[in-house]
């Protein structure tokens, strides 16, 4: 009876009136909705992109906890306008071109590995043609041009891999480009299968594990803190402690809001006072992806607690190289006359070295899980490191590698991505990062309150790590089951070429609402859902590789003269025209280097 009359109701609603007129669009077809970076206390909430009636409920409810409670309670942060970095707003070119491809390709299949053809080449770091010449496809992050992967050839300075001016795909009164390398290279990655990059990212992890890698994380954001409060500051933000470190000291942190949850992933060195004032100044260094928003959680808490120092945007000023893997003191060696051994130049630690002839801030840091240096290096003098680099490492097996390798080793390894395994709906209780809060310490910070009640009460939901022994791609947001019951999705995903298995995290809850605990994650039977077959999968307690870490202190006592064993999967790899590409090797020669190194 009821379906009945609210359909007769439906069948006899008239069109009362019709409006047609303009609507807003945005540049990755998501709304915008926060605080404004440039006024405090103005907030938005528009460019719903013909999706208002949709969104409006649960965008509102979020935007009114923003503005009363200081932040959301859920993870919003692919709708908040930090999203887009300044250089990139402030250009109505990219906005007009971004948002028109972000229109057109509203209703297209959304593979993991997809990237936008307009508005590129805005960002570019000041190796970015020697990347080109390295036969890079880059990846675009927060409008940046980041390496993803290298293709390897001999006549790779041959090949222009870069993405060229938005053609809009040849339509409104444009040609469509012709012979386009990075559009075809692009097709072999927009798959849910194995992309065709897949086995080029194993000859990279196999260099980084066996031999010594280059990543160009130049995209990093890399913020100055100084002033008379600056300790307050750095105390009151990290849940870390940061502050009470000597000068030279780099410590992995994160940044919470009142809530407990998740702002910030990222590292504080401590440097040297401020020769004249004696104030202490800390240098941040955050994942590129999220640098507007770190910085802008930053400015908004020192503002709001009223701490006399200042933070300042010097990402543009230095490049950064990261140098990973056994050789990677043996090459650094070559150029550098700065004592790099542990007892000088311990994990976590910073200092002032020349290398090939100029001064930097190399922090001893590994997001791979590899003895090796981040190389912070004034802008003008990237090419000319990066050059002695690839020269001086040749004897020692040096490769470039890009991103997609930094996702498969860091999941190896545990590592946390923020956006990803650890967001704005996660605290690190839940997150199994209990160890970079101090807790046990009487030093307050934000959210800790939050923490310490969660604490007390118990979890309901955890991360944790799972593995396929058999290969198969994942793709994110698949559900994970635990005794044939759904307890999650999968928020991070890569395949493990050290390893030989795919691997997953996902944050795990009781079908039942209760507590979840180490014991309760032991004693389930999970399985993956994957394209609509069931996975066995098996709960990692443990860290994938090297859970002793003996290999980031430098210890490969146990690496033999055999390379160390990398795996992909037999593929069947798309049709892709790409000119005498072949992969990279790492020769038993490198691998015996490192072991004698």
């Amino acid at each position: 009876g009821y379906q009945r009359r609210v359909h007769g109701q439906i069948a006899e609603a008239r069109i009362q009136s019709t409006v047609c007129g303009p609507e807003s669009f945005t540049p990755d077809h998501k709304p915008l909705v926060g605080p404004s970076p440039e006024v405090r206390g103005f907030y938005l909430c528009c460019g719903f992109n013909s999706a208002g009636i949709m969104l409006s409920g649960g965008v509102a409810e979020q935007l009114t906890e923003w503005i009363l409670d200081g932040s959301p309670s859920l993870d919003v942060y692919g709708y908040d306008i930090n999203r887009f970095h300044p250089d990139l707003t402030d250009r109505s070119d990219w906005i007009d071109s971004r948002s028109l491809e972000a229109y057109a390709k509203n209703y297209a299949t959304v593979f993991p590995n997809d990237q936008p053809l307009a508005g590129r080449n805005l960002r570019v770091d000041p190796m970015h043609a020697d990347m080109v010449q390295a036969g890079c496809f880059f990846q675009e992050r927060h409008g940046y041009e980041r390496p993803g992967y290298f293709l390897q050839s001999s006549q790779a300075e041959k090949v222009d891999t870069a993405p060229r001016p938005f053609d809009y795909y040849g339509y409104h009164g444009h040609e469509a480009h012709t012979d386009y390398l990075y559009k075809d290279l692009l097709a072999g990655e927009l798959t849910f299968g194995w992309p065709r990059s897949h086995a080029q990212v194993a000859a990279e992890v196999s260099a980084c594990r066996n031999a010594v890698a280059v990543f160009n994380m130049s995209y990093f954001g890399k913020f100055l803190l100084e002033g008379k409060d600056a300790k307050a500051a750095v105390d009151w933000l990290c849940t870390a402690d940061a502050g009470n470190k000597p000068e030279g000291s780099c410590t992995y942190t994160q940044m919470l809001n009142s809530r407990g949850r998740i702002e910030c992933d990222l590292t504080v060195t401590r440097l040297a006072a401020d020769s004249a004032t004696g104030n202490p100044r800390f240098y941040v260094a955050a994942g590129g992806s999220s640098a507007s928003h770190d910085f802008q959680h930053i400015l908004s808490v020192l503002e709001a607690e009223k701490f006399d120092c200042t933070l300042t945007d010097v990402s543009a000023e230095f490049g950064m190289l990261s140098v990973q893997g056994p050789n990677s003191r043996a090459l650094l060696n070559e150029l550098s006359d700065a004592d790099l051994t542990n007892e000088t130049f311990p994990f976590s630690t910073a200092q002032y070295i020349t290398v090939a002839g100029h001064s930097m801030l190399a922090l001893r840091l590994t997001f791979v899980g590899e003895l090796g240096w981040e190389l912070h290096i004034p802008k003008d003098a990237c090419r000319d490191v990066y050059a002695a680099l690839m020269e001086k490492g040749a004897p020692y097996g040096v490769a470039n590698a890009g991103y997609y390798a930094i996702d498969t080793l860091s999941s190896e390894k545990g590592y946390k991505h923020w956006h990803e395994d650890v967001t704005r709906a996660d605290t690190p209780l839940e997150a199994g990062m209990a160890w970079v809060c101090k807790l046990k310490s009487d030093v307050q910070f934000l959210g800790r309150a939050a923490l310490e009640v969660q604490q007390k009460a118990g979890l309901k939901r955890r991360l944790a790590c799972f593995t396929l022994t058999n290969p198969v791609p994942l793709s994110g947001l698949e559900v994970l089951y635990r005794d044939g019951t759904p307890v999650g999705h999968l928020c991070r995903v890569a395949f493990g070429h050290s390893l030989g298995q795919s691997i997953a995290y996902s944050y795990v809850r009781h079908p039942e609402g209760g507590k979840v605990d180490l014991a309760y994650l032991r004693a389930g039977s999970y399985e993956i859902e994957v394209a609509g077959e069931m996975h066995p999968a098996t709960y990692e307690a443990k860290t994938l590789f090297d859970a002793s870490n003996a290999r980031v202190k430098g210890d490969y006592s146990s690496l033999s003269s055999q390379a160390f064993v990398v795996n992909a999967p037999a593929l069947e790899q798309p049709e892709v025209s790409v000119p005498e590409l072949a992969l990279t090797t790492v020769t038993a020669a490198a691998a015996t280097a490192a072991a004698q190194h």
